[in-house]
């Protein structure tokens, strides 16, 4: 019986062998990762399809986001990187953050709220629409490599020792009567539950001490008008912000700034309508000029690098700096066709 089935496999092997090498060549090219990452022209999010308003006013025209096209280092990919000329190639430790992928994944989503709220507040404010402010929170965005703790990225800091914390400056308060080596309990808030989690007190360069951990903190608030923007789960990052400023201040006035044009852009947002410099804003104009985008938006810090390769790739399309929410929404207003 064995005999047989050794037969039937060499004979299998004798007939197909070029066809399976042929298989795990193609296994290997398109599946093995190499620590690289290629970028490449990316595309646009149309905000209208991801916005709730409760507003009447019409659009004619569009806002959407870009991003950027990332592909994992297989060997084929890498070989078509030198080959295409938008497919550029990158050592993977060059454009990846430290920490692991959950925490990479985590930041994202962290700097994703943060946009979202960032840009409700600014749009509300910009279109003279209440806005109330309620309170603050508190999210962990980094752990550095001193500290001893068991906190993670994305929890919202609630108590420090059993006492309420809306600041860094109320953290330092509490730390103030504590020596080096001593344990902190901090309450945080985690996917809608609860934990308690510990850090030893390290002491810094400047003989303060510290838990080794930074966190971003955006708003507790209720607007006048209920909106929502809904992304989806692998979406992370803030560098939305202004498109989805520009869009929900659109739903918020009665003049349509839109004025029938295919609006692109980038760049984030904070809760005062400044807008920041992004990454990967070759990729993102490549991208709109391939959805046949009239204008994109950019930050100032990132219109020379958006300029260069509109003229080397001889695009079509209006490339605009823009360093406030308000910049932008003025030249929409006095654009003309």
């Amino acid at each position: 019986m064995i005999n047989k089935l050794y037969e039937k496999i060499k004979q299998f092997l004798k007939n197909y062998y070029k066809f399976l090498i042929c298989l795990i060549v193609i296994i290997l090219m398109f599946y093995v990762e190499l620590p690289f990452i290629i970028y490449r022209s990316g595309g646009t999010i149309d905000l209208k399809n991801r916005l709730t308003i409760e507003t009447d006013y019409k659009q004619e025209g569009s806002f959407s986001m870009s991003y950027v096209n990332a592909m994992k280092g297989a060997p084929a990919f890498i070989l078509l990187s030198y080959i295409l000329p938008d497919w550029d190639l990158y050592p993977i430790e060059e454009v990846t953050s430290e920490g692991d992928y959950d925490d990479t994944i985590a930041l994202g989503k962290v700097y994703l709220k943060e946009g979202i709220d960032n840009a409700k507040i600014a749009s509300f404010r910009e279109a003279g629409l209440n806005i109330t402010i309620n309170g603050v929170i508190n999210t962990v965005a980094y752990i550095s490599e001193e500290a001893k703790t068991n906190i993670k990225i994305g929890d919202e800091i609630i108590e420090v020792n059993n006492i309420k914390v809306t600041s860094l400056e109320d953290i330092k308060e509490i730390l103030k009567d504590f020596k080096k080596d001593d344990e902190v309990k901090i309450k945080v808030l985690n996917n809608n539950k609860e934990y308690t989690r510990k850090a030893k007190l390290y002491e810094d360069n400047d003989g303060s001490l510290k838990m080794g951990i930074a966190f971003i903190t955006t708003y507790k608030y209720e607007t006048e008008i209920p909106v929502e923007i809904k992304m989806k789960s692998n979406e992370s990052g803030s560098s939305g912000g202004l498109m989805m400023s520009l869009a929900i201040y659109n739903a918020l006035v009665e003049d349509d700034i839109t004025k029938g044009l295919n609006i692109v852009g980038t760049g984030t947002i904070d809760e005062n309508g400044n807008v920041g410099e992004i990454g990967g804003v070759k990729y993102k104009v490549l991208g709109a000029s391939k959805k046949g985008a009239d204008i994109f938006f950019c930050p100032m810090e990132n219109l020379e690098e958006a300029e260069s390769i509109k003229e080397k790739r001889n695009l079509d399309i209006k490339i605009v700096g823009v360093s406030t929410l308000k910049e932008a929404i003025n030249y929409l207003e006095n654009y003309q066709k």
